[in-house]
């Protein structure tokens, strides 16, 4: 087919790879199919004042969305498609934030850095002495490695609705804050969320003088909400937050769930104090954001988000807060629709081609309506021109619609579907039949124009003809509500169930399944579906993959990357999966596309049984915390492979008594007498050279240098005397451990390049008596690997001394449970000095 490839995988499987056109209102480019290479957009940023690089390359055919006689407009060039396999360059990596990128190779080494510095913190150390400290094995082992803040990695319901969690810098909630100012006399001032330009941009200047005023400076009669919230009290600026809008205008359809994300008990009436709040769905959680009521203005007109009435503040407002819970205004240009929508329901999306919808679409769309889920649509362009660009029927390519009705009713005789679609701006409508002023309305009755609430006014809203539909339109985008995004109890509800996770460099950063090498170390989840649909012998469950925090940190330079999923038949047990059975094993199903979108997600049907989901990013070496929801019509159980920490240690051997030695045993222990002297035991400092002088003689592994301190720890690890050197007997237990770790190393050496890849450790690992989970690898590998993901051999011994003693004192500790021990502070210190 034109402007596709097609590549068959190892399997022989033919993939089909299509460049999808983007639009400003997505704002997305589908970037491949897995199984090949990808294109990547560059978009440069013209406004008005100062030409500035798009900090966002692959997002959009538009970054700045325009309403008609808007100052800013947009180019796009385009850049070749790297080739596979490539890290992403340095100048792109998030290292480059801090300037250090050896010291903070990753987003995830910088956070293991925070953390390590709030470890540090005697303030926040010292409140552990009174308690007792209860320690797991996973928690235990952290005790040698970096501070991390851990993650809990077992699957979880959905939060029931509760009070939304506050993230004010000062701690307090928007009452605590409100009141302060009322007795204080004085009007709100958010300190993280400023008047400045910082809030405003963080690439550019602003094109001309923004001056922040408050509603009371701006209108004689401010308003919150003025006669009902409804979706004319939206209309676009000079932002490119059309997507934003649309969802907006979405939202004034349910009333719950509206005033979910807009309380309603607040004014600009008695008890205003200058402070509004509002609430959004943020990864498993209700977030209550607060602001200050000042606005950027240009001649005392709102630059942004107004409504048609100019005392009403409402929809100006919660544009604002979303914009600090991102972190700019700028941070919302260009995105998808169905972001907002997720984030104002805690919902899950669906995306359609219009083109390619199913046959009862007209039905789903109307389905999906009455139960409340929120639907937008947009019209794709086929290149950056038509961004913006006007068709003979007045629709916008590259726009963000709303679509706010479905209805039929009896014109001429017969039944016609029609379907009533919303422009953000709040102006510009279709021009063809069905439209506003058209002449099939004159043969609808008046009654029948008042139930469908048809009015001929520029609003922006319109009605179509649902076939005329289909063939202007080409996206649909819904929200589907989840349990915790209303009270009441309806039929509609879906079993959801979640996992987080991430992402990280050298360890669990796999790449798709064109990557097969390092394919099988992304996370894996097992989903059991043991219920069939209702009639069906089928299970339904809808898969959604996102990635977290990506718009809040395109001021550091982050990207929306490109990630899917792959679901294979689980061959049973709960081990990781490992390489060679995804090199001999087909996907049952799988996401659509890799795409660079928030979330991806899907619908499947498949047979009950058992399953392992794999989420992953398009390429490897790709670093993102994620969020998989498993929404379920009848109830699933999912669980992480990666959760459990085992530990299999043989029982050290008894020593060989002299008359019974071997003659290879006789010669060791001349060899031994050679380099102990004559007190017959090996110190720190003669382990040291012994140990240098033999590994850095192989030539089969790369090897730098054992330090003193390593060496201590050697003797740490099997001196049974407690003298801090090693005896004849002791000595030759750790010779016999270090001739399994070098086969070891060298079993997963697979390029025999005398390094390990670190992405074979899990494996290597594993094969030395240790199961860890993702995050026990992910310290390890921050700590032991390279810039190249690579593992010299004495990185790994010292990995595998730290482990083997933080496990041997774990087991002498644990004689009651084997699972947790008791420490009080004491013995906690004298523990970590002894690993």
């Amino acid at each position: 087919m034109p402007g596709s490839s097609q590549v068959p995988d190892v399997k022989g499987e033919l993939v089909v790879a299509a460049k999808a056109t983007p639009s400003c209102s997505s704002s997305f480019t589908p970037v491949a199919h897995c199984h090949q290479g990808f294109p990547q957009e560059l978009h440069t940023l013209k406004s008005a004042a100062t030409p500035c690089p798009s900090p966002h390359p692959h997002w959009g055919s538009r970054e700045w969305c325009q309403a008609p006689g808007g100052p800013i407009a947009t180019e796009r060039a385009q850049q070749s498609c790297p080739r596979e396999g490539l890290a992403p360059p340095p100048h792109s990596h998030p290292s480059s934030w801090c300037g250090q990128a050896r010291r903070f190779p990753s987003l995830f080494a910088f956070r293991v850095f925070i953390s390590h510095a709030v470890w540090s913190c005697s303030r926040s150390f010292l409140h552990l002495c009174p308690v007792l400290l209860n320690l797991s094995p996973l928690h235990f082992s952290l005790l040698g490695a970096m501070p991390y803040l851990l993650h809990d990695s077992k699957p979880r319901p959905p939060p029931l609705p509760k009070e939304a969690r506050g993230i004010h810098s000062s701690g307090k909630s928007y009452q605590e804050l409100k009141q302060e100012c009322l007795r204080s006399g004085c009007l709100f001032e958010d300190p993280d969320f400023p008047a400045n330009n910082a809030s405003l941009f963080f690439s550019e200047k602003p094109p001309i003088p923004f001056l922040w005023k408050r509603p009371g400076d701006i209108v004689k009669d401010p308003k919150f909400i003025l006669g009902g919230a409804t979706r004319t009290d939206i209309c676009q600026g000079d932002l490119g937050d059309c997507w934003l809008l649309a969802a907006i205008a979405s939202l004034t359809l349910n009333e719950k769930t509206l005033a979910r994300v807009v309380p309603l008990d607040q004014n600009f009436g008695p008890g205003y104090a200058g402070i509004f709040h509002f609430q959004f769905w943020q990864h498993n959680e209700w977030l209550d954001v607060v602001i200050d009521d000042r606005l950027p203005t240009f001649k005392d007109r709102l630059v942004f988000v107004h409504s048609a009435e100019h005392n009403e503040f409402w929809s100006a407002l919660l544009e604002k807060a979303y914009a600090k819970l991102n972190g700019s205004y700028e941070a919302l240009k260009g995105g998808s629709t169905i972001e907002a929508m997720e984030d104002f329901t805690g919902g899950v999306g669906e995306m359609y081609e219009v083109k390619k919808a199913p046959d009862n679409f007209y039905e789903i769309l109307e389905k999906a309506l009455k139960r409340s889920s929120m639907v937008g649509c947009s019209i794709d362009t086929s290149s950056a021109a038509e961004s913006e660009a006007r068709t003979p029927f007045g629709l916008i390519k590259g726009h963000a619609y709303s679509v706010t009705g479905i209805d039929e009713l009896s014109y001429q005789g017969r039944k016609v579907q029609l379907i009533r679609i919303r422009n953000p701006w709040g102006q510009v409508e279709w021009n063809g039949p069905w439209s506003d002023n058209s002449l099939e309305w004159r043969l609808v009755s008046p009654s029948e124009q008042k139930r469908l609430a048809q009015t001929a006014l520029d609003d922006g809203e319109f009605w179509m003809k649902f076939e005329d539909f289909k063939v202007h339109f080409d996206k649909v985008e819904i929200c589907n509500l989840t349990p915790d995004s209303l009270e009441d109890s309806t039929a509609q509800k879906w079993e959801v169930t979640i996992h987080e996770g991430s992402w990280v460099r050298g360890s669990t950063a796999g790449g798709c399944r064109n990557f097969l090498d390092t394919f099988w170390t992304n996370p894996q989840i097992k989903l059991h579906l043991t219920e069939k649909d209702d009639g069906q012998d089928d299970c339904t469950f809808i898969a959604a993959l996102m990635q977290k925090d990506r718009r809040k940190l395109r001021k550091l330079g982050a990207e929306m990357l490109s990630i899917g999923y792959s679901i294979y038949e689980s061959p049973g047990g709960v081990e990781h999966l490992s390489k060679d059975f995804f090199r001999y094993h087909a996907s049952k199903a799988r996401s659509k596309t890799y795409i660079n979108l928030r979330e991806v997600s899907d619908r499947f049907k498949l047979p009950p049984g058992d399953y392992i989901l794999v989420p992953t990013t398009f390429e490897p070496h790709q670093e993102a915390d994620f969020c998989l929801r498993i929404f379920s019509e009848k109830k699933a159980i999912t669980e992480d492979l990666d959760e459990n920490v085992a530990i299999d240690l043989p029982e050290p051997p008894n020593p060989t008594p002299s008359p019974q030695e071997t003659e290879e045993e006789k010669q060791f222990r001349a060899l031994f007498e050679q380099i102990s002297g004559k007190d017959m035991e090996v110190a720190a400092e003669e382990l040291e050279y012994v140990l240098n002088a033999v590994l850095q003689n192989r030539k089969d592994i790369k090897f730098k240098k054992l330090s003193l301190i390593s060496c201590r720890n050697i003797i740490s690890l099997t001196d049974t005397s407690g003298n801090g050197k090693l005896e004849f007997n002791e000595f030759k237990v750790f010779w016999e451990k270090l001739k399994k770790w070098i086969n070891i190393f060298l079993r997963f050496d697979s390029d025999k390049s005398g390094s390990m890849s670190s992405y074979e450790l899990r494996s290597a690992l594993k094969a030395a008596g240790y199961q860890l989970n993702n995050y026990l690898l992910q310290l390890i590998v921050l700590r032991y690997s390279d810039e190249q993901f690579q593992i010299d051999f004495d990185d790994f011994l010292n990995c595998l001394i730290r482990l083997e003693n933080a496990s041997r004192v774990f087991q002498a500790l644990s004689v009651k449970n084997k699972d947790f021990i008791n420490l009080n502070i004491g013995e906690f210190i004298n523990l970590a000095m002894n690993i």
